[in-house]
Parts: C-alpha cells; sequence; structure tokens
C-alpha cells in the first residue's frame, strides 16, 4: 500500500446480505495522491456507490484497509470529518430553510468555516439567500451541496455527481471552481456519468466493473487501449475493401473498421473508394476515446483486470 497517498484502500470488499450475499465490492484497490483529481466511473452496478461510503466513512468494508489522510475515515471520524468535504448525490436539505439558513447551519458545523456569502458566491447562488430549498431548482440544490462541501476548506473533497442536472453553463462554471480548490491544493475524489467531464478534469481514474478495478490510469492512457472506429454505409453489393491495418465487421449495409492508425487507415479507404469509384455515405472516423475504452468494458461482460 502507497503509504504517502492521500486516500488509500488495499483489498477492499463490501458485501451486503452476510457471507452468501452479493459481493458489491471485490479486492478495489486505490492510492490517491495529494492535490489530484481522481475519477472513479463504473457501469451501473458496478460498485462505486458502495466503494465511495466506505471511503467517506459512511459505511464499513467487509474486508480490507481504507485510509483518508492517514486515518480510519470511521474509526477516527471526528479527525477525518473536520478535514474532508463531502457533496452526496441526494443531500437531503430541510424543504422549510432558506438557502441562507441552510448555509449559515452548516458553517456552525465545521471548524474552519468560509463566510457563508463568500462560498454562496462561489457556486453562484448569491442573491439567493432569502429563497426556500423547496423553491430551488434541482440543479441549484445541486449547488447549494457544493457550497457546502467546501465550506470548511476541506482538504479531502468528495465528489459524487457533482454536475448531475446542471445546464452547460453551469458545468463549465463548476469545472473553472474544482479547478481553483485543486490550485489551492485540495485532492478530490469525483465520480461522474460524463465521461467527457472525466477527460477534462482528471489526472487519474479508474473503471469499476462488476466490483473491481478493470482500468487505471490517465485519461489518454486508458483511451489508447481503445482503437479508433471508421464507419461508414456502402452501396448494396459493393465489396468490402482489403485492408491489412484495420478489422472490418458489418452490419447491414454499414461497415465498421477498427485500427490502431487511424490516419493511416483513413488513407486507405479513401484511396480505395477513389481507384473504385465508391461513394462513402455517412462517413465518419473517430479517433481513440475514453469513451470507446469504457464502452468496451461495458459491453465485454469481463470481470478480469484490464489495466
Amino acid at each position: 500500500m502507497d503509504e504517502s497517498a492521500v486516500i488509500r484502500a488495499e483489498r477492499l470488499t463490501r458485501r451486503y446480505g452476510g457471507r452468501r450475499g452479493f459481493e458489491a465490492v471485490r479486492g478495489v484497490d486505490l492510492a490517491i495522491r495529494r492535490g489530484e483529481l481522481f475519477a472513479l466511473l463504473g457501469t451501473n452496478g458496478a460498485g462505486k456507490t458502495s466503494t465511495l461510503e466506505v471511503l467517506e466513512g459512511l459505511a464499513t468494508p467487509t474486508s480490507g484497509t481504507v485510509r483518508v489522510l492517514g486515518r480510519d475515515p470511521l474509526q477516527d471520524r471526528r479527525f477525518v470529518r473536520s478535514r474532508v468535504g463531502i457533496l452526496l448525490q441526494d443531500a437531503g436539505f430541510p424543504m422549510d430553510l432558506t438557502v441562507g439558513e441552510t448555509a449559515t447551519t452548516w458553517a456552525g458545523t465545521v471548524s474552519r468555516p468560509r463566510p457563508v456569502g463568500e462560498v454562496l458566491e462561489l457556486v453562484r447562488l448569491g442573491g439567493r439567500e432569502r429563497v426556500r430549498v423547496r423553491q430551488l431548482s434541482g440543479g441549484e440544490r445541486k449547488k447549494l451541496g457544493l457550497a457546502l462541501a467546501i465550506m470548511g476548506q476541506p482538504q479531502v473533497l468528495f465528489l459524487d455527481e457533482p454536475t448531475a442536472g446542471l445546464d452547460p453553463q453551469s458545468r463549465q462554471h463548476v469545472w473553472q471552481l474544482i479547478d481553483q480548490l485543486l490550485a489551492a491544493g485540495t485532492t478530490i475524489l469525483l465520480t461522474t456519468h460524463y465521461l467527457a467531464e472525466a477527460a477534462e478534469l482528471a489526472d487519474r481514474l479508474a473503471i469499476l466493473h462488476h466490483g473491481r478495478v478493470v482500468a487505471l490510469g490517465t485519461p489518454a492512457e486508458i483511451a489508447a487501449t481503445s482503437p479508433a472506429r471508421i464507419t461508414f454505409s456502402l452501396p448494396t453489393g459493393t465489396p468490402l475493401p482489403q485492408l491489412t491495418d484495420a478489422t472490418i465487421t458489418v452490419d447491414g449495409s454499414r461497415a465498421v473498421l477498427t485500427t490502431e492508425d487511424l490516419q493511416q487507415t483513413l488513407e486507405s479507404v479513401l484511396r480505395w473508394a477513389g481507384d473504385q469509384g465508391v461513394k462513402l455515405h455517412d462517413l465518419t472516423a473517430r479517433p481513440a476515446s475514453l469513451e470507446e475504452a469504457f464502452l468496451a468494458i461495458a459491453e465485454s461482460g469481463d470481470e478480469g483486470v484490464a489495466a
């Protein structure tokens, strides 16, 4: 185990329903460095929430070791919670309180609170202090949850789907705020369903599948594990090109080429089309991407480690 990591887990398991029950997390190892943003991705039911709850100190692991800032987040709750901020998917705010009352109440529970007005301005809720929580949109409640998570100037920040329900402009603003927190030295563990968000923000990421880490590395490293893809429609009866640098499959009239060298294969396809006098309809060329790698994992059914 990496003793220098700010967040770390070794052989973490979490089982529901006793010894014969469902094992949601199966031997997860993680080591998250100080000041980095680490994204935890996974298909539905992959074990993200179960893993996150243990790391946050909200649940007990079935087995394995977890440390946050060198301490057990459950046994040393007082030490860890005073240095950690948590944004949950559903914060469960009292609906009758105003935004200002909610933030002020929360500020009284942390040891080094930022000024309430400053934090609300950071998440663009300035001027909404007198609005009751029940009157907020889903996106505004997400912003309020983020405000509370950063109220205590945490060393470690857990963000569970921080931009879910936000419009594109608000999402960009949250990204900017996250960049500011990282620049100040905050360590962030992020879960998200937006793969573009993970690719944009994460220094490193892990993909969970069937309770195991099956891919681990930088977004570029994981994207590189998936080939580039070229697709086009062929006129009926047109023979496929014979290429040595790509794998070709056919779905109806649509050809799908996967390749490790997108430029060379695309040049070969276009040269073949020109020589044959064939017009390629709906031609698309997609480089290797995090999305392609994620979809390959999600569709594989493979539970083995691919990292």
